[in-house]
């Protein structure tokens, strides 16, 4: 407990304690982010990133041409 209203926690995980500890009655609420919640953020604010469309091919289109 110091001087901040609020406390955010970047990390790779979030254990079950680490969530109970944040939300501890008397004191400000820490804000924890884990791994993919952050890389969600950057794609939805994008923040380092470009998007990009992506095709899978159709395998099957090709079939009757291998024959």
């Amino acid at each position: 407990m110091g001087r901040a209203d609020k406390g955010i926690i970047l990390t790779t995980g979030t254990t079950f304690e680490a969530k109970k500890e944040a939300r501890r009655d008397g004191v400000p609420p820490i804000e924890l982010v884990d791994g993919d919640t952050l890389l969600e953020m950057f794609e939805k604010l994008e923040l380092g990133v470009v998007p990009k469309q992506t095709f899978d091919v159709d395998e099957r289109f090709f079939d009757e041409f291998q024959k």
